[in-house]
C-alpha cells in the first residue's frame, strides 16, 4: 500500500559514534524523501563526528574514523539538510527515542534554528512492537518475506524501514493510511522534549518522567528544589532538554 501524505515524508537513520544521545555524533545519515505525488528520491552522507567513533559502534555498522576523516562535519551541511528537511514529517526504526532525539542535539550544536517539534513522528518500531513484538532485521523478513543483507549501514536500514512501513498498512486493517494516525498510534508518550525527560501528563501539564522526580509538575519542581535546574543544565543531558526546562523556568518567572 503507498502511502498517503499531505506533506513530504523523511524516511531516515542515522549510524552514530555510540547511543548516547547528548554526547554521541552522526557517522552516516541516509533519508529517502517520499512526496506526495509518490515521487522518491534517497541520499546518504558519510559525516565527520569530530570525536572518536566506539569501537563497539564500529563493529555493529563498519564506519571506522579513518573512512570518515573527509567527510564533512554535521555543522558543514546543517543548513542544506535544513532545506531539504523543511515542511516534512519523519519516519524511522525506532527514531522517537533515539534517531530525532540525536538529530535535533546535532542540528542545535550546529546553531541550525530547525524547529523539528512542528513535525509529525512515525516510529515504525513501536508500530511493529504493538503489532508483532520484534528487530528491524525480523520486522523485514516478517513483513517484506527478505533477509537484510545491509543491517546497520544507514542506506540499508532506511529503505528497509520504507517497505516495513507500507507492508504494515497492507497487513493491518486497523491502520489508517495517514500520518497524523500513524504518528499519533506510533508515539508512546506525549514528549516535551524529544529525549523524554519531560513528558505532558493527562491534564497537558509538563512533568519530569525521569529521577526522584518522576510524575511531578516541571514548574512546581523548579519552585520547591532550585538547585535540580542547575544540576540538569550542568549535566549529561541533551541539548534540547535543557532548552525546554530553560523556557519552562522563564515562562514561570513572567508568571
Amino acid at each position: 500500500m503507498e502511502l498517503k501524505l499531505s506533506n513530504p515524508l523523511i524516511i531516515f537513520d542515522l549510524e552514530t559514534t555510540g547511543i548516547n544521545i547528548a554526547t554521541d555524533r552522526i557517522v552516516e545519515i541516509s533519508w529517502l524523501k517520499v512526496n506526495p505525488n509518490g515521487e522518491q528520491k534517497i541520499k546518504t552522507q558519510l559525516v565527520n563526528p569530530t570525536i572518536p567513533i566506539d569501537p563497539q559502534a564500529i563493529h555493529i555498522h563498519g564506519i571506522t574514523d579513518e573512512a570518515v576523516r573527509d567527510a564533512p562535519t554535521f555543522k558543514e551541511i546543517a543548513r542544506s539538510l535544513a532545506n531539504e528537511f523543511e515542511g516534512c514529517d519523519f519516519a524511522g526504526y525506532n527514531s522517537n527515542k533515539f534517531d530525532i532525539p540525536l538529530l535535533a542535539e546535532e542540528f542545535l550544536r550546529a546553531e541550525v534554528d530547525f524547529d523539528m517539534m512542528k513535525r509529525k513522528f512515525i516510529d515504525i518500531q513501536v508500530i511493529f512492537h504493538k503489532m508483532e513484538q520484534r528487530n528491524l532485521a525480523a520486522a523485514y523478513k516478517f513483513y517484506c518475506n527478505r533477509t537484510l543483507e545491509s543491517a546497520h549501514r544507514a542506506e540499508g536500514d532506511t529503505m528497509a524501514t520504507y517497505e516495513i512501513l507500507k507492508a504494515q498498512l497492507d497487513r493491518y486493517e486497523n491502520l489508517e493510511n495517514d500520518v497524523d494516525f500513524l504518528a499519533s498510534f506510533s508515539t508512546q508518550t506525549k514528549n516535551v522534549d524529544f529525549a523524554g525527560r519531560i513528558i505532558y501528563d493527562e491534564k497537558e501539564v509538563e512533568v519530569f518522567n525521569f529521577g526522584k522526580y518522576k510524575g511531578k509538575p516541571v514548574e512546581e519542581v523548579l519552585a520547591t528544589d532550585p538547585g535540580y535546574f542547575g544540576w540538569i543544565m550542568n549535566g549529561d543531558f541533551p541539548l534540547y532538554t535543557k532548552k525546554v526546562l530553560t523556557n519552562i523556568k522563564l515562562r514561570a518567572l513572567k508568571k
